[in-house]
């Protein structure tokens, strides 16, 4: 019995995943599609491809911290189920209603709400201190982020807008400022890098190739990437004629929005491992099963504070799969929302936005917080509005969504909690 409740949240995680894919394709394709660079079938085969070349990109980091969202010695698999069923729910209300809503915070709000159901608030992890000053963790640090994503996510546009616009003007003090950072991103990147003598399981006998292909590594290259092909552009911006300059906006679109499905793919389809990860350790404890008891493909290990922990590979690629099957489903309600109704965009604004929104999924997958991707690039886009004026965000719009942000994590939870006492009536 319990074998089997494991393996049917393991099936409707998958289909959660792809339900998330086609409810968040929006988020990576809007503008691209708005701005007319990509048709809309171009632009979805184009997200799913990205989505899925994240599975050799980004680590477990995230997924981790979503594992961790409750107690798992303190919970059962109910708890996980009711969990599941509640975000996909309302992930299908929110995408019938063409509301671009969380999927990250519908899954942390379902699991958070169920366990808070079976066992009380104090089963939550709702605040963990950082390792050696490190950055905490908890559901408190993730609903913060409710707030600070699109903060992040609006400041980095907008810084970048203001950025672009200076260099198209004829001055040589934007070119200066652009080389010095084109300096200043090799420094950082290089410093980030991990060498042969410090990858745990290197890929190949040839140290460059090892080093080339460390997953750590290529997400700090592609920080170089999309930084140093805008600093390129700008270089250039003051020569180009206006039909030069859009010519060359619309490529780098390409590059803009390949880096935000990235990201969107290694943010999101970690929070699924977290849960099966999640779910594999409730059974383990709830069945008194050994560890080694489990067939191989489900010997899933949380990390600890010693070791790393471990995952089969067929979970994450299944995930990344699920993912990028529903990114090719599309979710053109929510498109329209994202790419025309909040501000006007152009090639300069599609640049700008997702630029900002990939740096910002990067920095909080490498701080393993699970931000919502929705929220980011949402704030992205308004960050973009804000350059040319204030009204030219449509702000009826945007309130609409921060209150769509605001109550997914309540109402998921509740309507968790209730999917769990009915479950409990017979399982």
């Amino acid at each position: 019995m319990l074998f089997t409740l494991l393996l049917i949240i393991i099936v409707l995680s998958l289909i959660f995943d792809y339900i998330n894919g086609f409810h968040d394709a929006a988020n990576a394709i809007a503008t691209i599609v708005a701005t007319k660079v990509l048709t809309p079938f171009q632009a979805v085969v184009w997200a799913a491809f990205f989505n899925f070349l994240a599975f050799w990109v980004f680590g477990f980091g995230v997924a981790d911290t979503v594992a961790k969202t409750a107690h798992t010695m303190d919970i059962n698999l109910v708890v996980i189920l009711a969990g599941v069923i509640a975000a996909i729910i309302w992930n299908l209300f929110t995408w019938w209603q063409g509301i671009p809503s969380s999927s990250s915070h519908t899954l942390i709000g379902g699991f958070a709400g169920a366990a808070i159901a079976h066992a009380g608030f104090g089963v939550v992890s709702w605040y963990t201190p950082g390792k050696d000053g490190g950055m905490p963790s908890g559901v408190l640090i993730i609903i913060s982020f409710i707030v600070l994503a699109p903060l992040l996510g609006a400041l980095v546009s907008y810084l970048i807008s203001i950025w672009l616009l200076n260099a198209s003007k004829k001055s040589v003090l934007p070119k200066i400022f652009t080389l010095g950072l084109m300096a200043l991103t090799i420094w950082f990147v290089e410093s980030q890098m991990k060498y042969y003598d410090k990858i745990d399981k290197p890929r190949f006998a040839s140290h460059f190739w090892s080093v080339a292909f460390e997953s750590h590594n290529i997400k700090w290259f592609l920080v170089a990437i999309v930084i140093l092909t805008v600093s390129v552009f700008c270089l250039f911006f003051s020569s180009l004629s206006h039909n030069q300059s859009n010519y060359w906006l619309r490529k780098m679109q390409l590059i803009s929005s390949a880096s935000f499905s990235l990201g969107h793919g290694g943010n999101d389809s970690q929070k699924v491992m977290g849960i099966i990860a999640a779910a594999v350790a409730v059974y383990i404890h709830t069945s008194g099963a050994a560890q080694e008891s489990l067939p191989d493909w489900l010997n899933v290990i949380l990390p600890k504070e010693d070791s790393d922990g471990h995952m089969p590979e067929w979970i994450p690629l299944a995930c990344y799969s699920a993912i990028a099957a529903g990114t090719l489903s599309g979710g053109w309600k929510i498109v329209k929302t994202m790419g025309s109704k909040i501000t006007k965009v152009t090639s300069f604004e599609g640049v700008a936005a997702e630029t900002a929104g990939a740096l910002t999924l990067y920095f909080t997958e490498h701080l393993k917080i699970p931000v919502s991707t929705t929220h980011t690039i949402t704030g992205s886009i308004i960050g973009v509005g804000l350059t040319k004026r204030v009204s030219a965000v449509r702000w009826g719009v945007t309130v609409s969504l921060i209150w769509a942000w605001v109550l997914t994590i309540p109402i998921s939870g509740l309507l968790a909690a209730l999917i769990y006492w009915i479950l409990s009536l017979f399982l």
